[in-house]
């Protein structure tokens, strides 16, 4: 069958065969799968490792992730916590999607990490020695990987010997659905046969506090709970899953992107972007059965709600309110959203149960993803 522009032709379909979660709920799919189901409350107390001087006292955090318990010794002495949620999410994501992924044809697979700064605990400690020691270059090396953004997804790579295309996308709250835009067109220009793809994020009193500041300004609910995780889904087209005996729990229709320049105008991008994503994927409101909202709070998150009341005026869909239960995970949030609507998948009939995520980041950016749901649950 000819290509289209975009190298992709009629008949293929991506989808996703597979995904892992570290969350509040704790490590793997099974463990957020039963979580959010049940809309467990996983926010609690932080224990002492992790206040560290945070405006907060709780947070959504991962109970009794050791990085050495979890990944062993070798190679994570100086391994921040949100390469080492990444590497792990990653491996649980390769061991269920079974033998060969990565091992057969390693420069098949690429991996695509979304991350708000990377470590911000690893910056500042960093930053602080530099200007705290007696001279600026007594800082210790080890640390330096990890002041990076994309250290997460490039130790990802190579700790699982993944070769293909390497990225790290870093948008705000959009952060998972920009990430999952990027695989779909790396899959599209041939440039992957097979694409890890998720995001990661830390808990830190440290970026409890830029959290903090970054809100005073209104546009979002006053600095809460945060969140910490990280989410991984495999995309691949539907004919490669079927010939690796993977299920495909969501196929990824479109995604939308619109930018707004006032915190008014985030309604009016948002429901464009959701008009015109279901006009994409030549699907009406009707046949939405589950909305995942950024649920972000403050006047962005009553847009949100009103520009979806817009769009889908009257439609019955159930609506997962992630945040309230799992806390802020920032860069990581869109990428838990998608999570839980594959959590929640299999409710509706083949073909017609379809999932919209949506999100609006105070900076500026709205953005939505369509998938059709698989008809039965995991």
């Amino acid at each position: 069958m000819a290509a289209g522009a975009n190298g992709r032709t009629a008949h293929e379909a991506w989808v996703i065969s597979g995904w892992a979660a570290t969350s509040p709920y704790g490590l793997g799919a099974d463990a957020f799968r039963a979580g959010v189901r049940a809309e467990q409350y996983a926010v609690r107390e932080l224990p002492e490792q992790l206040r560290g001087g945070s405006p907060n006292g709780s947070g959504g955090w991962v109970p009794d992730f050791d990085i050495r318990a979890v990944l062993g010794r070798k190679g994570t002495r100086s391994m921040d916590r949100v390469t080492a949620l990444a590497v792990s999410t990653a491996g649980m994501l390769l061991e269920s999607a079974g033998p060969g992924l990565a091992e057969d044809r390693p420069e098949a697979v690429g991996l695509v990490l979304g991350s708000g700064h990377g470590s911000v605990k690893s910056i500042m400690d960093f930053t602080k020695d530099s200007m705290t020691a007696a001279q600026p270059h007594h800082v210790d090396p080890a640390v330096v990987p990890n002041a990076v953004m994309n250290r997460a997804a490039g130790l990802s790579a190579i700790w699982h010997t993944i070769k293909g295309p390497n990225v790290t996308v870093s948008g705000g709250a959009l952060t998972g659905l920009l990430a999952l835009n990027y695989a779909s067109r790396l899959l599209e220009q041939g440039r992957a046969e097979a694409v890890l793809v998720g995001a990661a994020e830390e808990y830190s009193a440290q970026r409890s506090w830029l959290e903090h500041h970054s809100r005073a300004d209104g546009t979002r609910q006053a600095a809460g709970p945060l969140g910490e995780g990280g989410v991984m889904l495999l995309l691949e087209p539907a004919e490669r899953a079927a010939a690796y005996g993977r299920r495909a729990h969501a196929e990824v229709l479109a995604s939308r992107f619109i930018a707004f320049s006032e915190p008014e105008g985030a309604r009016r991008s948002l429901a464009r972007a959701v008009t015109e994503v279901l006009k994409s994927a030549d699907a009406n409101p009707e046949q939405i059965r589950l909305v995942v909202p950024s649920d972000c709070g403050g006047p962005l998150g009553g847009y949100e709600d009103a520009a979806l009341a817009e769009v889908l005026d009257g439609n019955r869909s159930r609506t997962v309110r992630l945040r309230s239960l799992i806390g802020d995970a920032s860069a990581a949030s869109a990428s838990f959203q998608i999570a839980a609507a594959l959590a929640h998948g299999g409710s509706a009939p083949a073909g017609d149960g379809l999932a919209l995520i949506t999100s609006v980041d105070p900076d500026g950016n709205t953005g939505c993803s369509l998938l059709r749901l698989a008809a039965t649950a995991p």
